[in-house]
């Protein structure tokens, strides 16, 4: 069983504790927040020890696994210094998405778990559904066959205005993992942005996109969207097929090149993922498994390493905004 430590007592990582709370692979044993009411709240909640600084936390419990779920500007500001804490104590760290909103702090995280030989993970958690799983292995075993296109959209209700690029760095990473899991490395962006009446925030963008393999694709995301129906699909599209992924993990069907029949996966009523949080429980369970069975860290699914190539693109994206033009990523 793993000890682990929560950095972070916002609501997503109250909710990384719970998930651990009930995760057989995982023992929480400690909380950090800078903010001591949150932190001396959460351990009341779970039955464990609150810190206030994480080095104090590390060198008291000596944890095997670390989940970092600051925040900040842009929601990913706060990421660097306690992950980087946590991965030069030999943590296996497990942090929030974005992995940071600044490439060169990214760039170091990546780097620092490399040095170190531990794992480390981003909570791209959209992958990590049946439907997604499904998707993939159709790809696999070739039923799309030579890749031609991906279409990408989400859309969430988000009134917060904060930086310009608020949007494009806090909500894409996932879309562009999901991208990047089906596609492979993207290699240019051309990007184009709205903003919604009373919004002062870039609040609804589209994007175009080339891959390496030569496949394109078009990304629409928006913070201006009001919840309440359906929120994100995926269409993946080659020679032999094509599958459509609606809601994330609600359904995949697979049209299969000059075939009338199609295949669908639905998730089940029971049984099946029940809501959002799962995206959390399946994501966490298989870093936490991962990490038990010694996987190599360059293996880790979802890995620091894709998150930085993830925040890559968007940056590729917002120079594109700004320049009106074609940007290669770096």
């Amino acid at each position: 069983m793993l000890r682990v430590c929560v950095i972070g007592l916002g609501p997503i990582g109250n909710r990384h504790a719970r998930i651990y709370q009930e995760d057989p692979l995982a023992e929480l044993v400690g909380v950090c927040d800078w903010d001591r009411e949150r932190a001396d709240a959460a351990a009341a909640r779970y039955g464990v020890p609150a810190f206030y600084d994480v080095q104090e936390m590390l060198e008291a419990l000596h944890p095997d696994v670390c989940s970092v779920a600051t925040g900040g500007h842009e929601y990913g500001s706060e990421h660097y210094l306690p992950t980087m804490q946590a991965l030069e104590f030999g943590c296996h760290v497990l942090g929030e998405k974005p992995i940071s909103n600044e490439i060169h702090e990214a760039e170091e995280m990546v780097a620092k778990a490399r040095e170190k030989g531990v794992c480390y993970g981003i909570n791209l958690n959209h992958r990590f559904t049946p439907a997604a799983r499904i998707a993939k292995q159709w790809q696999e075993e070739g039923r799309i066959g030579h890749l031609l296109f991906i279409n990408m959209s989400m859309w969430i209700k988000n009134p917060r205005e904060t930086s310009p690029w608020f949007q494009i760095k806090a909500l894409h990473p996932h879309t562009v993992d999901i991208m990047r899991y089906f596609g492979g490395d993207i290699e240019a962006v051309h990007c184009f942005a709205t903003k919604a009446p009373g919004r002062q925030i870039w609040s609804t963008a589209t994007f175009n996109m080339r891959f390496k393999n030569g496949a394109v694709g078009t990304l629409t995301g928006s913070y201006d969207i009001e919840r309440g129906h359906p929120m994100e699909r995926c269409e993946v599209a080659g020679v032999k097929g094509r599958f459509v992924i609606e809601d994330m993990y609600r359904e995949v069907t697979l049209y299969p090149a000059g075939d009338p029949i199609k295949l669908v996966y639905t998730n089940p009523i029971f049984g099946g993922m029940r809501d959002f949080e799962d995206t959390f429980r399946n994501r966490i369970h298989r870093f936490l498994e991962q990490v038990s069975e010694g996987v190599d860290p360059e293996e880790i699914d979802g890995s620091g390493a894709q998150g930085l190539a993830a925040q890559k693109v968007l940056a590729a994206a917002i120079e594109s905004l700004q320049n009106e033009t074609v940007v290669y990523v770096k």
